[in-house]
């Protein structure tokens, strides 16, 4: 299986074990935030922003971010990407659409997650480092 569509299904795995379990409180010392103004071009892209902190990882760790507007229960995930847990705050940026939903300047929901995915056996299993819901405001720009 090529790298991309196995890293697309082991975070959807993850993300569905993460709905199932709840959110979770970051361990002392972790974080993650969001920056209270997002970016929203013509296009319909979105590019939010923040900063993490993370300590303590052995496997692959990503930040993750999903957004929502009209419907609260209807996250769309924007993106995110690699995430080193050195114990050193370090910024995050994410871009991407929000599926079927025209998004507007104005109030939307964030969810950001720092995820490690380490292996139980054969299966690598979610751990979360820090997790965050906040209200942003889009922008254009």
């Amino acid at each position: 299986m090529p790298v991309r569509p196995a890293l697309a299904a082991a975070l959807g795995t993850a993300a569905l074990l993460a709905l199932a379990a709840g959110p979770a409180a970051a361990a002392p010392g972790e974080s993650v935030t969001v920056d209270a103004v997002g970016r929203l071009a013509t296009d319909g892209t979105v590019t939010l922003t923040g900063t993490y902190r993370c300590t303590g990882s052995t496997g692959p760790v990503f930040v993750t971010t999903s957004l929502s507007q009209r419907d609260p229960r209807l996250g769309h995930g924007i993106g995110g990407g690699f995430a080193r847990c050195d114990g050193t705050t370090r910024s995050w940026s994410a871009s991407g659409t929000a599926g079927g939903e025209t998004l507007q300047p104005g109030t939307a929901h964030v969810q950001a997650t720092v995820m490690e995915l380490r292996l139980s056996g054969l299966v690598p299993l979610p751990v979360f480092h820090a997790v965050t819901d906040q209200d942003v405001t889009l922008v254009r720009g």
